[in-house]
């Protein structure tokens, strides 16, 4: 099989490209150039898709004996991406942007063009497994990787290959090393790639610009100003610019995020629990709603946030009903579903974070429900 392997220049892809010349498939390297300036993309551990790792993807695919292409992604990862990402805040949303480049770029813009050039499959090196086509979390739980690629559809994911999804982190970097791959002791990249200082805040401060607005407590008691939403998300306990905790002394956190009037409301930890989330843009790994509410567990950040729930598709969307309340669930993240067995590991699909509701009254039962697709 012809296949395209994504090469970061991190450890996981050169191993996943490794693995794959392996498997005996004739295999092209390749790494995404994601920005204009990509000297600007690396400090440290922060960042990525620099020139530094263009360099060290290149010396791996040397070691692994493969052609190597350099493409150029720069303009669709600005609009697909970083503008999504920043129009997200500035709407009061809390963006994923490493699960829209996975959706956006490297399973449509690059997998489109690899189809095109006549390859079969790309292969990545995300933490996640694939098994008759329903994707799965990695053996390495701590890397687990398939949170931010359940927004892929059956069609991609059929020309998706995982190779290090069954292998612990230090295996991997152990096989690199023994490979003879310079990258086996780099560091990962952490954070948002495209904000290589960390400072979220003012990447956006400086994008959106100020939109004053007051943080209120849940009476509408304005508590402190802001320049804008931009800098809050819902379950956010520091920054907030308030003198001090509420009467009773307990820690306020965001519990809402109103991008039209910039009123940013404040309440205890009591308030941040739901019991509802609805979603849209489902995505269903079958490639087919189910017929009816189905059993899951639901998870709404890339590590942790999970409760056992009932999902059911609504047209485009889907709404899921915990069965225990989850707390600092925002607008634009994405709710994912697992099937609810012993393992808890294969997706079922999943919906971008729309609305929630707090009422325990929205809580489900266990009937009517069936146990998965």
């Amino acid at each position: 099989m012809r296949v395209l392997a994504a090469m970061s220049g991190g450890v996981d892809s050169a191993v996943a490209a490794a693995r794959a010349v392996d498997a005996g498939h004739e295999v092209v390297g390749v790494h995404l150039a994601l920005s204009a300036t990509p000297g600007t993309l690396r400090t440290g551990s922060r960042g990525c898709c620099s020139k530094e790792d263009a360099g060290d993807a290149r010396r791996a695919a040397d070691v692994l004996g493969i052609p190597f292409y350099v493409w150029d992604f720069a303009d669709r990862f600005k609009e697909d991406v970083i503008d999504d990402f920043v129009a997200a805040y500035a709407a009061g949303e809390t963006p994923n942007p490493c699960l829209r480049c996975n959706e956006k770029i490297k399973f449509s813009a690059l997998a489109d063009r690899a189809v095109a050039l006549g390859f079969d499959a790309v292969v990545t090196g995300h933490y996640a497994r694939l098994e008759d086509g329903v994707l799965r979390r990695a053996v390495d739980a701590d890397k687990d990787q398939s949170y931010v690629l359940a927004v892929l559809t059956a069609q991609q994911l059929s020309r998706a290959m995982f190779p290090v999804g069954d292998t612990p982190k230090p295996q991997i970097r152990a096989e690199a090393a023994e490979r003879g791959l310079a990258v086996a002791n780099k560091p990962d990249s952490h954070d948002i790639c495209f904000i290589p200082s960390g400072d979220t805040r003012a990447f956006l401060g400086a994008k959106i610009g100020i939109r004053p607005g007051a943080v209120v407590d849940s009476d509408g008691q304005v508590l402190a100003n802001h320049e804008g939403v931009h800098g809050f998300t819902i379950g956010q306990r520091k920054g907030l610019g308030l003198p001090g905790p509420a009467a009773d002394g307990k820690p306020r956190y965001v519990t809402e995020i109103d991008p039209d009037s910039g009123t940013v409301r404040v309440g205890s930890a009591e308030d941040l629990q739901v019991w509802t989330v609805a979603a849209e843009h489902a995505i269903w790994t079958s490639g087919a709603a189910p017929e009816g509410p189905i059993e899951c567990v639901a998870q709404v950040r890339a590590h942790g946030g999970t409760a056992a729930a009932v999902a059911e598709a609504l047209g485009d969307g889907l709404i899921v009903r915990l069965r225990e309340p989850l707390t600092g669930v925002a607008r634009g993240q994405a709710v994912v579903l697992y099937r609810p067995d012993a393992l808890g590991d294969k997706v079922i699909g999943s919906g971008t974070i729309t609305g929630t509701a707090r009422d325990a009254s929205d809580s489900v039962s266990s009937a009517g429900a069936s146990t998965g697709q």
